[in-house]
């Protein structure tokens, strides 16, 4: 919440947290809406897109919806799926499951494989020329609070020194207050986190789930590569260890990218999904695709995937949550973004509505019944099994009774099943006694890379005279507890080598490179001790994806 401060402030009829697909579909919508409104959209990143990773398949309801002449505009949808394939792999070979026992919705026939990144550019721009006005390098690092109503952010705070005191450059930043905040900060935003804390728009609803989703740009042989190919797998080389799958997209340019998800519910602290990753990409069917290749990119970022039952309230006083902010991922699609983009059209909507009728800073329910009654929560509901029956019972039960519910749902709209998720992924860890360690390959430098060299390719900077952007509830938890009990696991599930274990026995450290970290956020879910809270650096800073 904001402090003592004296900052500048600005006035808004709304404001934006997040130059996202959700965050800007909302500016989009609400200056289609009244070309008079003052709209302003925030981001953290350097500039719109640097912060941007998706898979992606892009359904495009969400801008068919929002800009229904989005073809004649020029948006970088420019390569639709040809072939859909989804395989379950064993070590060496492989099993195709048939397209004809799929469920219809898990057909990629009209959409298209895209940069989301290039996607928010191209928004961003559609959304400049409506008069929306985007700052770039913007981070918000606190909320600014009228009694229980959010009225604003404040945006722009630079130059602390590390201890946190205020430099000899330091500038304040500024208030930037609207009838109306909306926070579309992605997976676990800084922000959100504290507004559903604060106003316990989490009671009652199901624990939220989260995937860490890591990813690879790849320039290929030529022959090889057939724009518009999608390839999803299951199975090796997680196994039993941890739920997940990967996926391989070909698009424009010889490029593919290659990606690997695994779920954060994992038991054995021993896990280490970024070696998991790297060690997918050396079965033969990847390594065939790869050879002779180059790797260009790398990134890393959490995954909401609690769906429908996971959902929070969406509205607060003064303001909503949009797009991944609340969780609105379709786990089996691997899909999120359209979501997203009708989250902001219908937030938009809920408060242009507020506005005119003169209301300010109340709650937008009806944004809220939107979301879940609407095409959002009608595209969640009907995978709503599918993440609990694999968490709790496995990759085949997730298949099978998974898949069967899909279709009951998707020819009925109804399923007698409502499976529960159970523990937060945190409280998924186990101690360290009770796994046996496990042996992954060293990487061989041309399919697999450790992590330093590949957080190399996300373009990441930090300025290191500012405060760690990651600190600790307790200092003393990473070497009396997490590493005696659960074998130190951020060495292993931060996707960037930011936390490491620094000498032995009594001289043991826990030291942060902040200076790594690509804000997947899945410290601030994984930790066991629930020790470690991520917020935002100064802003600009952060990985620099190019083309993700």
């Amino acid at each position: 919440m904001a402090d003592a401060i004296e900052r500048e402030a600005m006035e808004y009829d709304v404001v934006i947290v997040g130059a996202g697909p959700a965050g800007l579909s909302a500016a989009i919508r609400l200056k289609q809406l009244d070309a008079d409104l003052n709209v302003v959209v925030l981001e953290k990143g350097s500039e719109v897109g640097a912060h941007i990773l998706s898979g992606a398949v892009l359904d495009p309801a969400g801008l068919d919806a929002l800009i229904p002449d989005w073809k004649d505009k020029g948006a970088p949808l420019n390569v639709p799926v040809t072939s859909d394939a989804f395989y379950v792999l064993g070590e060496e070979g492989k099993v195709r499951v048939p397209n004809a026992v799929m469920p219809p919705l898990m057909n990629n026939h009209g959409n298209y494989v895209v940069s989301m990144g290039n996607v928010c550019r191209w928004m961003a721009e559609q959304a400049e020329e409506l008069g929306v006005e985007i700052f770039p390098g913007m981070a918000c690092s606190e909320l600014v609070m009228d009694g229980e109503r959010v009225k604003g952010v404040v945006a722009g705070e630079f130059g602390k020194n590390p201890d946190g005191t205020h430099g000899a450059g330091y500038e304040p930043g500024m208030e930037l207050h609207g009838k109306y905040v909306m926070l579309a900060e992605g997976v676990r935003g800084s922000l959100s986190k504290q507004v559903i804390a604060h106003h316990k728009l989490d009671a009652g609803s199901d624990v939220q789930k989260y995937g860490i989703g890591m990813k690879e740009i790849w320039e290929i042989d030529p022959a090889k590569h057939q724009p518009g190919k999608v390839l999803h797998t299951m199975g090796w080389p997680l196994g039993k260890n941890a739920g997940g799958g990967s996926f391989i997209y070909h698009l424009d340019n010889n490029q593919i990218y290659v990606g690997f998800v695994v779920h954060l519910n994992y038991r054995n602290p021993h896990v280490f999904p970024y070696m998991e990753f790297q060690r997918f990409k050396h079965h033969p069917m990847v390594a065939e695709l790869l050879e002779g290749g180059k790797r260009v990119a790398y990134g890393a970022r959490a995954i909401t995937e609690g769906g429908y039952q996971s959902l929070p309230k969406t509205a607060f006083p003064g303001g909503v949550l949009l797009g991944c902010s609340a969780g609105m991922v379709n786990v089996p699609r691997i899909k999120g973004n359209h979501n997203a983009m009708l989250s902001g059209k219908a937030a938009a909507e809920a408060a242009f509505e507020a506005i005119q009728s003169g209301r300010e800073g109340d709650v937008l329910d009806a944004y809220d019944t939107e979301v879940r009654e609407g095409a959002i929560g009608k595209d969640l509901k009907r995978v709503r099994n599918v993440k609990p029956l694999w968490s709790k019972y496995g990759l085949t039960a997730s298949l099978v009774v998974g898949g069967a519910d899909m279709w009951l749902r998707n020819l009925t709209g109804w399923s007698p099943l409502n499976v529960s998720h159970g523990k937060t992924d945190a409280a998924a860890t186990e101690e360290a006694a009770k796994h046996k360690e496990i042996d992954y390959p060293k990487p061989d430098g041309k399919l697999s890379f450790d992590r330093l060299t590949n957080v190399a390719f996300s373009f990441t900077n930090h300025e290191e005279s500012q405060p760690a952007h990651l600190t600790l509830k307790d200092a003393s938890v990473p070497v009396d507890v997490n590493l005696p009990k659960y074998a130190g696991p951020s060495a292993r599930y931060c996707p960037a080598g930011v936390y490491e274990f620094v000498g032995e026995g009594a001289e043991t450290k826990f030291q942060i490179n902040f200076q790594n970290c690509v804000h997947c956020k899945t410290c601030d879910i994984k930790d066991p001790s629930q020790n470690i809270i991520w917020t935002t650096p100064q802003g600009g800073d952060g990985p620099n994806y190019p083309n993700m």
